[in-house]
């Protein structure tokens, strides 16, 4: 027997469970349905089970509601439902009216009712009369948004989707009634497009949306419908002014009217737009449809929309500018439509799903300097930090504020808000070892301000912080600490009772991450109550310093503090001549000889050498160690300003106190500045030297220019060592070569370092028979 000859259709359902809606204030009826295709002589022929549900929205359900008499009214509508089960359904509904309204996610679901469908027990639409529905979009506008509306309802289960997608027609018809009457109807544009949405929640049907042209449209209807609620804006101002001839009271009564028809017309534009947002930010996935939405202005119709009062719509435009605004370009163009402004507003919000999805806009905003300065400007910080303390928003929050302290400018903005207080609180509070990344970034900016240092160490601040980083050996919460030790004053002096525990680290040999922030604290303290020479003894960091000077033998960030500590070091007589009787001046020349392409690691020492000659006890030594002042010589033009202001002070000394090398520096210095003259004199004699005639008197051009009894031709003029104008190597006027070094990548907060070149020269130094070579 074939199921051609089936003659009957016997349908059974069989109820199940009663539950609520997970989000929506409704009820869902689980139940089975089991169709059976019956012979002629009562067989059953074929037959299919399904599991469905039915929902049942229960709009006006508020604290007002009658349960009991709303309860009687759903199991007398809904078949489904048996008598016996009115004590349950009653159970429900009191659920549901006490139920708490859950946080949703940042993406939302579209649950606005639907236009054209009544409330309560709606209407339920079906498949097989999908036909129907669409000849429904060529009769009048009541007809149109009611077939449109059965249309929706199919495509809002999935399951239907795949058979609507093959339906060209239907779609073809949406589409076309869409772009030609979206204007008459916000209801029917409504139902179109979140048909549409469905869609577009999966990426096999993005396919539907752009053969339609949907996205396109979208765009045209946010463009459209915000510039009705201008028009509509104006037209209100008109009729609240009137035109001075009406009566105030009847002229306040149509202004009253005609604002509540404004609200009733901008809260159905809202979910239009909100649902044409959601259709174009779900298909923005695809770069390139993005990248023509940009070309379509994007950008300026999201900027429009912040001016809206819907959280959900301003929630779905601030995640997809925050999509937008990781390229340059979608930045550029906010920042040309002052986003910064129309988003500050948003910060107050109580929202928390918009507070959230702003403050990650701003850090995307917020590696813009620019921008940066318009949220310092728009009064954003004080509002940032006031809500650090909510931890669903702080670990964006404080990301943005580490942005906002990279600019010194801002640093002391910072005083004058709660940010110090929370901030270390925050830290202190920590659990574990492992402070918040993000959150010791930001303390460690504020620390390198003065005033913020001195807020941070009020209260036992500063022994607190020392105790925690010492406990857990955090190098950045020592980072932090370092920025405080930079600054001169009364936080300075609080550190006097932590120097021991921070040698007992230095000393313990290890060359890790902690240790060299530690080393970086002790090289800021300056103190001058500071027993130093008592310190290199008791710990015994003479050895540790003079291995740790060797070339190579540890990092160069923990090298480049062992010299800032040395000059911090050096400051104290006593402790400077233990320096120099320990040997360390001669692996300073030696480091500085290997490190020479490292222009803070040259600035560094050379300071060292400067604090060394200050003293008269280590001056002679200093002097007699022939390879510095040779050094100094050399550097004494290097284009680093800092290093040529420091060697001139400390050749300066020397000239002072030693005659032989005053002469010396002086000849150099002579040479410098004259190498122009010189070489036109060296070409000059080259000249004469190769026949060239003779001027009056039988002398050479060259001899015209420098005779023999010239200082110049003195036998002892060079040696110092360093080359003549007659050298190969010897610099001309410019006194750099073309090869230049690269850019330094160190960063020291002790001085401010110029990018600077260093000279390329080749020849060697022989100075009272010690022979070195020239820095590069």
């Amino acid at each position: 027997m074939q199921v051609e000859d089936g003659r009957y259709l016997k349908k059974k359902v069989k109820v199940g469970s009663l539950d609520v809606h997970p989000t929506e204030k409704a009820l869902i009826v689980n139940y089975e349905l089991e169709a059976t295709i019956l012979g002629q002589l009562g067989d059953a022929m074929l037959g299919d089970r399904k599991e469905c549900q039915k929902i049942i929205r229960l709009k006006s359900l508020d604290s007002n509601t009658d349960v009991a008499a709303l309860a009687r009214e759903v199991v007398e509508k809904c078949k489904l439902i048996q008598a016996s089960k009115l004590s349950e359904v009653q159970h429900l509904i009191t659920y549901l009216l006490n139920r708490k309204d859950t946080g949703r996610d940042v993406q939302v679901a579209l649950e606005h009712p639907v236009p054209g469908i009544p409330d309560g027990v709606t209407e339920q639409a079906n498949l097989y009369e999908l036909d129907t529905y669409m000849e429904m979009l060529y009769e009048d506008m009541p007809e149109k948004v009611r077939g449109a509306s059965f249309i929706l309802q199919l495509a809002r289960n999935p399951d239907y989707l795949d058979e609507l997608c093959r339906n060209e027609t239907v779609l073809g018809a949406l589409a076309r009634v869409l772009r030609e009457d979206w204007k008459k109807s916000l209801d029917l544009s409504y139902n179109i497009v979140y048909t549409f949405f469905c869609f577009s929640v999966f990426s096999n049907f993005h396919t539907v949306i752009s053969h339609f042209k949907i996205g396109s449209l979208c765009m045209d209807i946010i463009d459209g419908e915000l510039q009705r609620t201008d028009q509509y804006r104006e037209q209100l101002t008109k009729r609240k002014k009137g035109d001075g001839t009406n009566d105030p009271t009847k002229l306040q009564q149509d202004y009253e009217r005609n604002l509540k028809k404004y609200q009733a017309v901008v809260a159905k534009q809202d979910q239009v737009l909100r649902v044409c947002t959601y259709l174009l930010l779900n298909i923005a996935e695809d770069v390139k449809v993005e990248e023509k939405m940009r070309r379509k202005n994007i950008v300026g119709l999201l900027i429009r929309m912040l001016e809206r009062e819907s959280p959900d719509l301003l929630l779905l435009v601030v995640s997809f500018l925050k999509k937008l605004s990781v390229y340059m370009e979608n930045k550029d163009d906010m920042a040309d439509l002052n986003i910064v402004e129309k988003v500050s507003r948003l910060v107050n919000t109580e929202n928390s799903d918009l507070l959230n999805v702003t403050v990650r806009l701003l850090l995307n905003l917020s590696f813009d300097a620019g921008l940066r300065g318009k949220m310092i400007k728009v009064g954003l910080l004080p509002k940032l930090v006031s809500i650090i303390s909510e931890e669903r928003h702080q670990q964006a929050v404080l990301a943005v504020l580490y942005h906002l302290s990279v600019d010194d400018k801002c640093k002391s903005m910072f005083t004058y808000t709660d940010c110090i207080p929370t901030m270390m609180k925050l830290i202190l509070s920590s659990i574990g070892p492992q402070v918040p990344l993000e959150l010791m970034s930001l303390a460690v900016n504020l620390a390198a301000n003065k005033r913020n240092a001195q807020l941070i160490c009020e209260g036992g601040g500063l022994k607190l912080l020392m105790k925690r980083a010492l406990k857990y050996q955090d190098p950045l919460l020592t980072k932090m600490i370092r920025n405080i030790a930079q600054h001169e004053g009364p936080t300075r002096a609080m550190f006097t009772d932590f120097v021991g525990e921070l040698c007992e680290v230095v000393s313990s040999g290890r060359s890790d991450e902690f240790v060299l922030e530690c080393v970086g604290v002790l090289g800021n303290l300056s103190l001058p109550d500071l027993d130093y020479c008592q310190l290199l003894s008791k710990y015994q960091l003479t050895d540790w310093i003079k291995d740790s000077l060797q070339p190579d033998a540890v990092e160069d960030d923990l090298a480049l503090e062992v010299v800032v500590l040395l000059g911090t070091i050096a400051g104290d007589h006593v402790a400077a001549e233990l320096i120099v009787e320990t040997g360390i001046l001669h692996s300073l020349v030696n480091l500085l000889n290997a490190k020479q392409e490292d222009d803070e690691v040259v600035l560094q020492i050379v300071y060292v050498f400067y604090q060394l000659t200050r003293h008269e006890a280590t001056r002679p030594q200093v002097i007699s160690t022939t390879e510095v002042p040779a050094y100094l010589i050399d550097l004494m033009h290097d284009k680093n300003t800092e290093i040529r202001r420091v060697c001139d002070t400390t050749l300066d000394i020397i000239a002072e106190h030693d005659e032989d090398w005053a002469v010396r520096i002086q000849c150099h210095k002579f040479r410098w500045y004259n190498s122009q003259w010189l070489d036109m004199v060296e070409e000059a004699e080259n000249i004469d030297t190769m026949g060239g005639e003779e001027m009056a008197g039988g002398e050479g051009l060259g001899q015209s220019y420098l005779h023999h009894s010239d200082v110049l031709d003195h036998q002892g003029l060079y040696s110092d060592g360093l080359s003549s104008p007659e050298s190969e190597e010897y610099p001309g006027i410019n006194g750099h070569c073309e090869n230049s070094r690269p850019n330094s990548n160190y960063t020291n907060s002790a001085a401010s370092f110029g990018i600077r070149k260093r000279r390329n020269q080749s020849s060697a130094i022989s100075v009272d028979s010690v022979s070195v070579s020239r820095l590069k």
